[in-house]
């Protein structure tokens, strides 16, 4: 990912959460998306998860930047959602992702490509992450 972007990503992040119903919205869009999904949630505290999302999405920009604090947060996730806790199988990542970008193209004005071409490179970074960690447990 390069610094444009990062740049790209980050700014259009600032403007999807200043809206307050931003990760509401995704939420939604996600639940309603799949019947696995929402068997996945349906013990969920959302009001903890909204805030680990959103938190989770500027620790991507970190993670990016190989930077220590986004490389272990991510970690952390990898080994929540593994097969032996929470059994967060690939498949869902996508649909995640799809959902995620979708929200992201409702909220944000200044939506353009570019936005959503660095949106797709980020989440890329943290769904790869996931994955391969998945992969080998």
């Amino acid at each position: 990912m390069n610094e444009r972007e990062r740049e790209l990503f980050n700014d259009s992040l600032e403007r999807c959460t200043q809206r307050s119903d931003f990760i509401d919205r995704f939420y939604e869009k996600f639940l309603s998306s799949s019947e696995e999904v929402r068997e996945k949630f349906k013990n969920t505290d959302f009001k903890r998860q909204r805030r680990m999302l959103h938190s989770s999405l500027y620790l991507l920009v970190f993670a990016s930047e190989g930077r220590e604090e986004g490389v272990l947060h991510l970690d952390r996730i990898a080994k929540l959602h593994s097969r032996h806790q929470l059994d967060i199988q690939p498949h869902l990542y996508n649909l995640w992702a799809e959902c995620l970008l979708a929200t992201v193209k409702d909220c944000d004005p200044r939506f353009s490509e570019d936005v959503g071409q660095a949106w797709r490179s980020m989440i890329r970074i943290g769904v790869d992450h996931l994955v391969k960690r998945y992969q080998q447990s």
